[in-house]
């Protein structure tokens, strides 16, 4: 199942057409530690707050039990907006109990292009990366060198 729906996304070979898909992709993304995905399809305007190291400890640290879709607004492929509420399980050590995680999302479409809008970090005004400016996603190469 892995391999028609989300790998393709993940590798960057198809784009989520709903926020529903995206948020899907999204919990896969958590459990496979998939970081760079992570970043890419969070909204531009927040890339630059994303912190790649407390991402990838809490992606090695967590072991995902499952995803339920509890609902959805809007987020169709002719939306430019929605939310998905969801509950995420997962066993955090050194608590065994499985925990739940719930939470209504927000999406915004870009183009053609789904993004996770975080709701702990600010919005911020993008300007494009000069190429020897750092890369906004959080590598700490230059952005020539990186996603430039």
């Amino acid at each position: 199942m892995y391999d028609t729906c989300c790998a393709p996304l993940h590798k960057g070979e198809a784009k989520a057409q709903t926020a529903e898909q995206l948020m899907r992709s999204r919990y896969t993304a958590w459990s496979h530690g998939l970081i760079d995905y992570l970043f890419s399809i969070t909204w531009t305007k927040q890339q630059a707050g994303l912190k790649r190291a407390e991402m990838q400890d809490w992606a090695d640290r967590t072991q995902w039990v499952g995803l339920s879709i509890l609902d959805t607004v809007n987020g169709t492929e002719n939306d430019d907006h929605g939310e998905v509420e969801f509950s995420a399980r997962f066993r955090l050590p050194p608590v065994e109990a499985v925990q739940e995680h719930r939470e209504r999302s927000r999406f915004v479409k870009e183009g053609d292009t789904w993004f996770f809008v975080d709701p702990t970090l600010p919005v911020q005004s993008v300007k494009a990366p000069g190429r020897n400016d750092p890369c906004p996603c959080g590598s700490g190469k230059k952005y020539k060198k990186c996603c430039g």
